[in-house]
């Protein structure tokens, strides 16, 4: 389980490092992720569990006129989305839970999260908290994964490694999956006083690797981030090694075109807070 504590620490040091392959993994969502946020016009967003700021930046930068802020419980996520938007003055950086942040005189009108929202202890008390801080019928937009077995990447991963190690947490537990079960997500929202859940079903590649060395540079990444760099982590030298090799095979048995793209599901989420 990824939780607070392991995003203020080791989670966040390790993504902190790797922004430009997770953002590149995301590309094809994040697009989609933009294009339901800047449906509507807003005056000030807030991003939630913003990591290294690329779609803070993107929101600043499609609306000038606008006010953002992305908030993540991260310093070194935040510290590399400070330096990516140093020159953009309408968008800034704070450190904090989501869950229970708030900026006097900021009341959102939009709420975005790109897989920021998954690992809230308590959910219901997050999100009553981030309607009670918004606009009156401010938009709520995020993206979360749906079931493990729909994203070829984990299922795939979770194939290799020893029964037991690495899963990730069910539904319902804070964890990259948790908010996989849309009548889960839906029941917890209108609990917290959101209205109108809707979602919808997102198929895109989650790219793993390109370049002169796809497969290397997918063995890397996944040796960082996500289940694999956590289970491989508590191997010994001997079970990490045939781990590391039978990766790579797996790997290299999915290159096409000289890049590696897994299948990704995720749901797209829209609801709307009190009038």
């Amino acid at each position: 389980m990824t939780d607070k504590l392991e995003w203020e620490g080791r989670a966040g040091r390790s993504w902190a490092s790797e922004w430009r392959r997770t953002d590149r993994s995301f590309a094809a969502l994040t697009e989609r992720l933009l294009d339901a946020a800047l449906d509507r016009p807003f005056v000030r967003a807030l991003d939630i569990g913003c990591g290294a700021g690329e779609v803070s930046l993107a929101l600043a930068s499609r609306r000038s006129e606008a006010q953002v802020v992305g908030v993540d419980v991260s310093e070194e996520l935040l510290a590399v989305a400070r330096r990516r938007g140093e020159d953009a003055g309408n968008v800034a950086f704070e450190l904090g839970d989501a869950g229970q942040w708030s900026r006097p005189g900021f009341a959102p009108d939009l709420l975005v999260s790109r897989h920021g929202v998954m690992f809230f202890p308590d959910p219901v008390a997050a999100f009553s908290h981030l309607a009670a801080i918004s606009a009156p019928g401010a938009d709520l937009v995020f993206s979360c994964f749906r079931p493990a077995a729909e994203n070829a990447w984990a299922s795939g991963l979770a194939s290799l490694l020893p029964p037991g190690m690495g899963a990730p947490p069910p539904p319902g537990q804070p964890g990259p999956f948790a908010f996989a079960d849309p009548a889960l997500v839906g029941d917890i929202l209108t609990r917290a006083g959101w209205r109108d859940p809707t979602f919808d079903a997102v198929d895109f590649p989650y790219v793993a690797g390109e370049g002169s060395d796809p497969v290397e540079d997918a063995l890397s990444y996944f040796l960082v981030i996500g289940p694999a760099a956590r289970a491989s982590a508590q191997m010994e030298a001997a079970e990490r090694a045939d781990f590391v090799a039978r990766l790579r095979a797996f790997l290299a048995e999915r290159v096409e075109s000289g890049r590696i793209a897994f299948a990704g599901a995720a749901w797209l989420v829209r609801a709307r807070a009190p009038a």
